[in-house]
């Protein structure tokens, strides 16, 4: 039922963007896009993740690991496999990337109590598979309750704002005095639709002058309108494709 109302989402999302997309750009959507942050090419993925591609680096922001235990925990019965879900495709997206570094945004854990042993396994399965991938963790507010993760996940920490010339690792979404902030934090979202139709809200890319605010990674996260600046263009995220939308001034 909802195949085709999101084959003519697309077709406004399409016409609504003409005046921002580029004459030779596809006229379909794709799953990643390429675009330019402070003289680095970096590329979008429809899967919620920033690529880097010179310094093979991946970025990904509020992760959120934890969460559907953490509200178990408080009596709230989700169903189980989101983390499941979340590691597979972290695992996709590195080996697409060619990813050598995983950079988290912050809000790496939700909770102290969705700390569990299934989470811990899970975890360490998945780092076992990725042995040599380098991961750093840049610290958001949720893991200032959650907690570092273990020495045995292999993850290095740092606070925020973290230098990778030129750009800065982030998870607060202000804008800094020099260098490029890429930040989380936010879930940011936007809704499309006509006053007389149903609106549709989709997570999406922030991209502005002096910082970038990334999807949440997470699936069990909600979703925000971001704070918007002049210049700011918005890349919405419709399923397993990217569409840009127009500048907002």
């Amino acid at each position: 039922m909802f195949v085709a109302p999101l084959c003519v989402l697309y077709c406004k999302l399409l016409r609504s963007a003409a005046s921002f997309v580029p004459a030779a750009a596809p006229s379909a959507p794709d799953e990643t896009l390429a675009v330019n942050l402070c003289g680095e090419e970096v590329v979008l993925h429809a899967d919620r993740a920033l690529g880097w591609p010179r310094e093979r680096t991946l970025f990904v922001a509020d992760v959120h690991l934890g969460k559907g235990a953490a509200f178990r925990a408080g009596g709230i019965p989700l169903p189980r496999g989101a983390t499941a879900t979340d590691l597979a495709r972290l695992e996709r997206l590195v080996a697409a990337s060619r990813a050598t570094r995983l950079v988290v945004l912050g809000d790496f854990l939700h909770a102290a109590s969705g700390r569990v042993d299934a989470l811990d396994r899970a975890f360490r399965d998945w780092r076992e598979r990725h042995a040599t991938l380098a991961i750093l963790l840049v610290r958001g507010n949720h893991d200032s309750h959650a907690g570092d993760p273990p020495p045995s996940w292999g993850v290095d920490l740092a606070d925020e704002p973290h230098a990778m010339p030129p750009f800065l690792g982030c998870h607060h979404p202000a804008p800094p005095p020099t260098g490029y902030a890429l930040c989380g934090h936010i879930h940011p979202g936007v809704s499309i639709g006509h006053p007389a139709e149903p609106s549709v809200r989709m997570p999406c890319f922030v991209l502005g002058h002096r910082r970038a605010i990334l999807p949440a990674f997470g699936r069990l996260t909600g979703l925000a309108a971001p704070p918007l600046l002049a210049g700011d263009n918005l890349v919405a995220i419709a399923g397993r494709s990217l569409v840009r939308l127009p500048s907002r001034g």
